[in-house]
């Protein structure tokens, strides 16, 4: 190639490569001059954030009080008037004592004196989360169980316990996983016409150290009481088990079954697992005749999705993370829709399995032995149908094809 052309390409290189750095450094200023206008610190002439009203119903206006006292952009405040201002506007005043009656409650609920007497009771002494423990089993968990079988009993059924440890609730190992069970008790009070169970109870319990009893009145609406009481004993002496199977002591549960199923759960799946038989838009029950009767001067809105408090499978993980949020939640009396409310509050929603059948399966299926060989609870059987119902999975001879 001639000298001439070749400077003359060169040039036109060099030409082409000035102009795109002109571009490049042109481009540049602009960005810069954008990002130092972007980074002005903006202040909103308006507020963001208002406070809302508070609820006419005692237990929502509760709820609304842990939230602003949970809330991390509210705590702590700047300042010692407006940490005063914030408690007064919330009308906030913690008992003394807050396991001692709390008798302002009568006065916050426009029809407390009509309600059923174990309705007062729970909110009387709604704000107590603590009680004594009559019986324990802080080692139950040393060898790191992998299903742990937390049944809510009450102090005279000895006979659904004791079938529960002859069937589906036999503790050791079971399908080479350490299976423990544990049943959950409070007092069976006088108030309530039980007699003294107290010296029968701490046989069983020495008999077979498998009992959790607290010092507290055993009803249907402290069965939420129940359920926090046992997640605060899980996370300092069990926290290590790698699922939970929570349910009443008239449930069937195939634990073969249910064991199969966990073993075939991902890590990431296993790590939020929550399933049952679950509820989706429910709302309270207003008729005062019924057990899940809740008025409107207590609760106002629907329900969470929540899974029946018959049986429900979960994580050792998530109860640990139950717990924590639980403090946050008021205390509901129904332990189910509770159970949701904390999962709602987690960005959780239970997942529904159809081998969770809290509300029965057809008569004509309740004799049929291969239907409970893809179960993984039925709700409810009495102590010689579970036995019968055990024996029926274990035979090795049944042809179910």
């Amino acid at each position: 190639m001639p000298v001439g052309r070749q400077k003359a390409k060169v040039l036109c290189v060099m030409m082409v490569l000035n102009i795109f750095i002109c571009i490049l450094v042109g481009v540049s200023r602009n960005l810069g001059q954008d990002k130092s206008s972007h980074s002005k610190v903006r202040i909103p002439s308006k507020r963001f954030w208002h406070r809302q009203s508070l609820s006419k119903s005692f237990w929502n206006r509760e709820q609304q009080r842990l939230d602003y006292m949970y809330n991390p952009v509210l705590w702590p405040a700047p300042s010692n008037n407006s940490l005063v201002d914030l408690l007064d506007w919330l009308n906030y005043s913690r008992p003394i004592n807050p396991c001692e009656p709390d008798n302002r409650v009568p006065t916050q609920i426009l029809d407390y004196n009509s309600l059923p007497l174990r309705f007062q009771d729970f909110l009387l002494y709604m704000r107590c989360r603590s009680y004594p423990m009559r019986l324990n089993q802080p080692h139950l968990c040393n060898n790191k169980p992998y299903l742990l079988l937390a049944i809510k009993s009450l102090a005279p059924h000895f006979d659904r316990r004791q079938a529960i440890r002859e069937s589906w609730g036999r503790a050791g190992i079971l399908a080479n996983r350490t299976v423990v069970t544990v049943f959950l008790l409070g007092n069976a009070s006088s108030e309530d016409h039980f007699p003294d169970l107290s010296g029968m109870l701490e046989h069983e319990a020495k008999l077979h150290r498998d009992l959790l009893q607290w010092d507290y009145r055993d009803t249907f609406f402290n069965l939420t009481l129940k359920e926090i009481l046992f997640l605060e004993w899980f996370s300092q002496h069990c926290a290590h088990t790698r699922f939970i199977l929570k349910g009443d002591d008239d449930v069937f549960v195939n634990t073969l079954r249910i064991i199969d199923f966990l073993e075939g759960l991902s890590e990431v799946k296993a790590k939020d697992l929550f399933i049952g038989d679950v509820i989706s838009n429910a709302t309270p029950h207003r008729d005062r005749k019924l057990k899940y009767f809740v008025p409107e001067s207590v609760f106002v809105g629907p329900y969470p999705p929540y899974a029946g408090g018959g049986g429900f499978l979960y994580s050792g993980q998530l109860a640990l993370r139950l717990y924590n949020i639980s403090q946050q939640v008021a205390l509901y009396p129904i332990d189910d829709v509770y159970t949701g409310i904390c999962l709602k509050k987690l960005g959780l929603v239970p997942e529904k399995h159809k081998g969770f059948r809290t509300f029965d399966i057809e008569e004509k299926y309740r004799d049929n032995a291969c239907i409970y060989r893809g179960l993984m609870l039925v709700h409810s059987r009495t102590p010689q149908e579970m036995i019968r119902i055990w024996s029926w999975l274990i035979a090795p001879d049944r042809d179910c094809q």
